[in-house]
């Protein structure tokens, strides 16, 4: 139950450049409703916090949980049907992946995304790895930062050791509840000054990935994180 080493990844911002086709969904359901867009750097602070938060932080403040309630049926709708025709994989991540897996780390991706769009994006971009677990917003799990995906995707690699990888302060709180060190990337969706509270930063895959294996070799300041018992 103790062995190996699970790496823990977020997916918006982490994984996969999911920003264009999420600012999209949100001004068409916007749109349809007769509510005033956003810019898509805008969308960047929005995003994270699951796609109720996401829609209510672009509505207009005050309006009814009916309102919120439609324009996120219509987000949902239009997300689904169009939810890779921006997004990509950050460059070198799926080599970084391969060569996790080859290595014998074991892989999880914990988001707050809604679990049906997380499921979809890790299949259209990564049919080939084979994560232990894919856990998304879904109904009786809470959100990051709770520590709860963290606990269910070591249980499931069966392992106490582990690294969590993602591109906000939310990911780092949900590392640091869990008790697991945090390594956070520099190209996802906050600024670097978010991310000072992470154990590592990670400006590059190959810096990610460096990094990665020194915890996995014990070379590292990270270590001091391993959960014991």
């Amino acid at each position: 139950m103790k062995n190996g080493l699970i790496v823990i990844f977020d997916l918006d911002g982490t994984l996969i450049d999911t920003i264009g086709d999420l600012a999209a969904a949100v001004e068409n359901a916007l749109s349809r409703n007769g509510f005033p867009g956003h810019s898509v750097e805008e969308y960047r602070k929005m995003v994270g916090h699951g796609i109720r938060n996401l829609v209510t932080r672009a509505l207009p403040e005050g309006v009814s949980e009916g309102t919120i309630d439609t324009v996120l049926s219509n987000f949902v709708e239009y997300y689904t049907a169009h939810i890779d025709v921006l997004s990509r994989p950050y460059p070198g991540i799926h080599q970084l992946l391969r060569g996790l897996n080859k290595a014998g780390v074991k892989l999880a991706v914990t988001s707050n995304k809604f679990q049906a769009g997380t499921e979809m994006l890790i299949r259209r971009f990564f049919p080939d790895i084979p994560f232990v677990k894919i856990l998304g917003n879904a109904p009786g799990l809470p959100l990051k930062p709770d520590a709860a995906v963290v606990r269910l995707a070591m249980d499931a690699a069966e392992t106490s050791r582990g690294v969590l990888v993602g591109d906000s302060a939310t990911d780092i709180r949900t590392a640091h509840n869990a008790c697991i060190p945090a390594i956070a990337v520099s190209w996802g969706f906050r600024p670097k000054t978010d991310l000072e509270a992470a154990e590592a930063i990670a400006d590059s895959v190959e810096e990610l990935s460096n990094l990665i294996f020194e915890y996995l070799s014990g070379n590292s300041g990270l270590n001091s994180f391993d959960r014991q018992g």
